[in-house]
């Protein structure tokens, strides 16, 4: 197993951070073949093998994810993909 964590900043407001937390969702979802569902203001995601969220924060985005073993593999490149998604949709404070 494999567990990945980023931090991102941003200075949105909490409408435009839930908009920018969804494009990374919809952006991993199909890229990976993730299914994503709100619960409140934590987006969770899953798949065989990979399951995390993504937490909204008034000037931070936080999101875990944890890979299985055959996904483990492949951490540093999904970890890679998933910050510059990150960067590119919040941007820094």
């Amino acid at each position: 197993m494999a567990d990945i964590s980023i931090v991102q900043e941003h200075s949105l407001t909490p409408i435009k951070a839930r908009e920018a937390a969804q494009k990374v969702a919809d952006k991993i979802a199909a890229e990976y073949g993730l299914t994503c569902a709100w619960q409140g203001d934590v987006l969770h995601f899953e798949r065989s093998g990979v399951h995390g969220s993504l937490a909204l924060e008034a000037q931070r985005v936080a999101m875990h994810i944890r890979l299985g073993f055959l996904m483990s593999a492949f951490a540093s490149t999904i970890e890679a993909k998933v910050t510059e998604k990150m960067k590119a949709v919040f941007g820094a404070a």
